[in-house]
């Protein structure tokens, strides 16, 4: 493992007790490649002690209903099977982040913790941080980042402009930061009885003791967890990997559908990238890694960089804003509530089969979700109450959403990491999208009709 995943941000100075090393997962959520476990392994054979891997649940993270956590929990019951196979200890508690690990710690002789990237995950390790320091706990802590290829802060110092600002940082480190081979063998087996507060074997239980939001429910065509997401992958390889190029068409379904299993810590990057590589060098194979690696990373660099993502009046460019404040008063020719919007009930075939997708299935082609957001823009009065309505719709129904990647693509529909185009009425210089696109470039009726399929098969 290259060093520079490494932060030790606590060192406790002294000869220091302790039980075991504990490992709070939650980015992570995976056994493989994931490099924070192969830290805690390491440190805990070199001072003879199990290894315990805790994970918190919690009923207020941004927007998560059922669908997320039924996903979740599905990926969360192999990572407890898996460690329990290596004779890794596994616990699940329920409730605040800072109170329930630093009672874990309170016994442990080391705290791993795996990196976070968006506003509330990094809020979440500082809480963490200060209520150990609070307990004066004398204790070792590390981070490790293993949910991107290069380290964030390795990659680029400060937020890039664009693609092609990241796009040779990335490359350059690539090599150096390809750096996982296997988890270490684990030399004293989990002997402790801890128990966990939740059964996770049932999820419909699980998800009752939380008391969270249900009315999205579950996916029927997505299932959580990392042999899901092997099960995509390798899919993917063998019979869409060669028609990767023509995924834009939201009719031929040739996606990798890993996007959420990224989301979810399932499966690693650079597990992926490790598949991929292996291939022939095609056209394919290039727009794919520019795809996992450059694009994946600039939005991971926009959120760590740009502490209000996620608010409209600062997360795009100057232009645009002065483009939109110019056009803010323009006629709207059609103007939809938002529960129009979200039920499909609007003038557009296209728009209101992307939205059942959504809906039904928790996921959607991107250039199908581009095309859902640019609509909305055009069918709400002000551009803040279309940003808004569009990042809660994204959060709510997308396995996917709430990720790295939803707020720069969002932030894309409102100029960001684009250029200004000839002005049009609404749109002023901002790109704009519509149906006679779809038309043009793809089999757009194929796709209706395949939607309109699930829309029956979800009826009966």
């Amino acid at each position: 493992m290259n060093n520079a995943r490494l932060t030790k941000i606590m060192n406790a100075n002294i000869e220091q007790t302790g039980e075991y090393v504990l490992y709070w997962m939650q980015r992570s959520q995976r056994v493989h490649f994931n490099h924070a476990l192969s830290y805690a392994i390491e440190v805990a054979n070199a001072k003879g002690l199990p290894v315990l891997v805790a994970f918190i649940l919690t009923p207020t993270f941004l927007n998560a209903n059922a669908r997320h956590y039924t996903f979740m929990l599905e990926g969360l019951q192999e990572v407890e099977a898996e460690l329990k196979r290596m004779k890794v200890g596994f616990v699940i508690k329920k409730g605040r982040f800072d109170e329930e690990i630093t009672i874990l710690a309170s016994r442990a002789h080391t705290l791993v913790m795996d990196y976070g990237y968006l506003r509330n995950e990094r809020q979440w390790r500082r809480d963490v941080l200060d209520a150990i320091i609070a307990r004066k706990l004398a204790i070792d802590i590390a981070l490790l980042e293993s949910d991107v290829i290069v380290p964030v802060t390795i990659s680029y110092p400060k937020v890039a402009y664009g693609a092609y600002v990241l796009r040779p940082q990335l490359h350059k480190r690539l090599l150096n930061f390809d750096d996982f081979d296997h988890l270490p063998m684990i030399s004293h087996p989990w002997n402790i009885r801890l128990m966990s507060e939740v059964d996770i074997r049932n999820i419909d239980e699980v998800i009752s003791l939380l008391n969270i939001d249900t009315s999205v429910q579950k996916s029927r065509y997505f299932k959580g967890g990392y042999n899901e997401a092997q099960k995509w992958l390798r899919e993917f390889i063998s019979s869409k990997f060669p028609v990767y190029p023509q995924r834009s068409d939201p009719s031929l379904a040739i996606q990798s559908y890993l996007s959420m299993y990224l989301h979810f810590g399932q499966i690693s990057p650079l597990e992926i990238y490790q598949a991929i590589k292996l291939l022939p060098d095609t056209e394919a194979k290039e727009q794919f890694i520019e795809q996992l690696l450059v694009r994946r990373e600039l939005a991971f660099n926009y959120v760590f960089y740009n502490k209000d993502y996620d608010q409209f009046k600062s997360m795009t460019e100057p232009w645009a804003y002065e483009s939109m404040e110019k056009h803010r008063d323009d006629e709207r020719h059609y103007l939809y509530s938002d529960q129009e919007i979200e039920e499909g009930k609007t003038h557009d075939v296209y728009f209101n089969a992307a939205m059942d997708e959504m809906r039904l299935t928790g996921f959607m082609a991107n250039y199908m979700r581009m095309y859902w957001a640019k609509q909305i823009v055009t069918w709400k009065k002000t551009y803040e109450e279309a940003y808004d309505l569009i990042v809660r719709l994204n959060n709510q129904y997308f396995l996917d959403g709430r990720d790295p990647n939803s707020y720069v693509n969002i932030a894309w529909i409102f100029g960001k990491m684009d250029r200004p185009w000839p002005e049009k009425p609404i749109w002023g210089i901002l790109r704009s999208m519509n149906d006679a696109g779809l038309k043009r470039k793809f089999a757009i009726d194929d796709y209706v009709n395949q939607i309109a399929k699930l829309r029956k098969e979800n009826a009966s």
